[in-house]
């Protein structure tokens, strides 16, 4: 299944780059829609999004500008501006995918499997999004697990990862089907795990989220778009469910 899976996303990824040029941002192309994508941003307004604090989006800290949807840096002071956002709507099985562009020294994320509810202060599974070359927490962790395209503090991003840098855009995706989770970054894949598997365990009692009780055991929740004090854009972001696996 892991396998047709992965044939299924290079598929998708060898259409979708097609069309990439000749698409406008925001807007899905036909294949895509007929694939079952739909935008998780329209590209002008917050619809579909609100502060994980409430039920409004952030009055501050955010920007939509030029087809982005920019968190603004606060002198690198992670949650003092407007805070994180999530979408409006939870997902269980996904292919998630979003531009991401950032500043140098910048840090982000793109958080998914989130659920207050469950876990509070928006803790989840996290893509990295960060500059590995000029901010400190690419040093942190274990064997690069807090570098970009990594699942946060749990499994490093492969090191033959290709990086745009800092001005350019960045593409993430995330795939979750059932237990399966695999991040993808500029077309290719860089981390691949079962949750909940004996390998995941040992990675997650190494982690800062050791003591978090039912850490990966979330199955359904938002996706978020981390405010950790610098300026990262984001753009392009698309779901499609998938079929329970």
């Amino acid at each position: 299944m892991h396998s047709s899976l992965s044939w299924l996303l290079a598929l998708t990824l060898t259409a979708g780059s097609a069309f990439a040029a000749d698409t406008a941002p925001n807007t899905l192309t036909p294949a895509e829609s007929k694939a079952g994508w739909r935008l998780l941003w329209d590209g002008q307004t917050t619809k579909g999004w609100r502060s994980l604090r409430g039920a409004e989006f952030p009055a501050k800290g955010w920007e939509i500008k030029d087809g982005a949807l920019t968190v603004l840096s606060s002198g690198g002071k992670p949650g003092t501006a407007g805070g994180d956002i999530i979408t409006t709507d939870k997902f269980t099985n996904f292919e998630l995918s979003v531009d991401f562009k950032i500043t140098p020294g910048a840090n982000s994320g793109i958080k998914y499997f989130i659920d207050p509810a469950i876990i509070p202060n928006g803790v989840g599974f996290e893509f990295q999004v960060l500059d590995d070359t000029k901010h400190p927490d690419a040093q942190k962790g274990t064997q690069g697990n807090r570098t970009i395209g990594s699942l946060y503090d749990l499994i490093a991003a492969a090191g033959t990862k290709k990086v745009n840098p800092p001005g350019q855009w960045n593409n993430a995706r995330i795939v979750v089907q059932g237990r399966h989770v695999e991040h993808w970054l500029n077309g290719e894949k860089v981390v691949a795990l079962e949750r909940l598997s004996d390998d995941f365990r040992k990675h997650l009692a190494e982690s800062k989220f050791k003591s978090i009780a039912k850490f990966g055991e979330v199955n359904t929740g938002h996706i978020l778009l981390q405010e950790h004090g610098d300026e990262v854009a984001y753009r392009n972001i698309k779901l499609r469910e998938l079929p329970a696996q």
